[in-house]
């Protein structure tokens, strides 16, 4: 009986990670021991369940087909865990979890480090980037990401907090360079911009009749980092759209100014979110409802 079930682990592996080499990194595996354990499983199935090239490996309509019949079983087996670790009510394992540089150092970890503390078998692991990471891929169990997520079917989110957007600038530029009143006098101003990717990320903004608008936005000065951005504002070197948390204490400080404070302001949605094909364990899930519980506290919200 134990036969049958030889190298499924590894094939749904392979295929969640893109690759055998992938899935071989993840499974503390050689390539070929992968290949060769999918192989022997093909010849014990009798079909091809991969196409392979020398670059890439592709599910067949076949293995297409084995791979959402083991995910199922798979999955009814991660329900009986988690429903035994609901049971115990302890958290074991790891959680490995991506995290966006600054918000997830200032505003997610001190949540998650305190969540540790009370899970003392719990190995947690926070990596910090502000790139959109791939989690089935690169194995992670969670990841918190900021703004729209699309229209993939590919993760689960839940929504954690609203951040609000700001533009500010500091009292010595304004007094240099006068206040800008309308989206027109932007043209007449510098502007700090957040680049990624080759590309600066519009500002998002009130016209005239309050409703918000994307701005095209275009610098001599531009950052691929918030805080960056925050340093040269209060130096004096232009306009910054930024996070409000980010920026509040300079501006109760006096090092910034908040402007149109008195119009709408456009928010970035915060969300918790974890791959649609995986069951979640306790520890992940509990470590969500620590999030979705104790974010909002941080910005006088109202838990989701």
């Amino acid at each position: 009986m134990r036969d049958r079930f030889d190298g499924i682990e590894v094939f749904v592996e392979a295929v969640e990670a893109g690759g055998f080499k992938r899935a071989a990194d993840r499974l503390s595996l050689t390539p070929s021991a992968v290949g060769k354990a999918i192989a022997r499983l093909e010849e014990r199935l009798g079909v091809r369940l991969f196409q392979r090239t020398t670059r890439t490996q592709c599910l067949t309509e076949d293995g297409q087909q084995y791979y959402e019949r083991c995910l199922r079983a798979i999955e009814e087996l991660r329900t009986g865990e988690s429903l035994l670790e609901t049971g115990r009510r302890e958290v074991v394992g790891k959680l490995r979890v991506s995290l966006p540089v600054l918000f997830g150092r200032y505003c997610v970890a001190p949540i998650l480090r305190s969540y540790a503390r009370q899970h003392p078998k719990l190995e947690l692991e926070l990596s910090f980037n502000d790139r959109q990471v791939d989690m089935i891929a690169d194995g992670f169990d969670l990841a918190v990401r900021n703004g729209a997520l699309g229209n993939g079917t590919s993760l689960r989110a839940r929504r954690l907090i609203s951040q609000r957007k700001a533009l500010c600038a500091s009292p010595a530029y304004l007094a240099e360079r006068g206040q800008p009143h309308s989206l027109a006098d932007l043209r007449d101003h510098d502007m700090l911009v957040y680049w990624r990717n080759d590309y600066a990320l519009p500002w998002r903004l009130p016209d005239v009749s309050g409703d918000l608008v994307d701005v095209p936005v275009s610098s001599r000065l531009r950052f691929d980092d918030l805080e960056a951005i925050t340093d040269a504002a209060v130096e004096g070197m232009g306009l910054a759209w930024q996070p409000h948390w980010l920026i509040s204490d300079h501006i109760r400080a006096g090092r910034l100014v908040e402007l149109w404070a008195d119009r709408p302001s456009a928010v970035i949605e915060a969300y918790a979110v974890w791959p649609a094909a995986q069951h979640l364990p306790l520890r992940s899930r509990l470590a969500i409802d620590a999030l979705a519980s104790e974010l909002p506290k941080r910005f006088g919200q109202e838990a989701v």
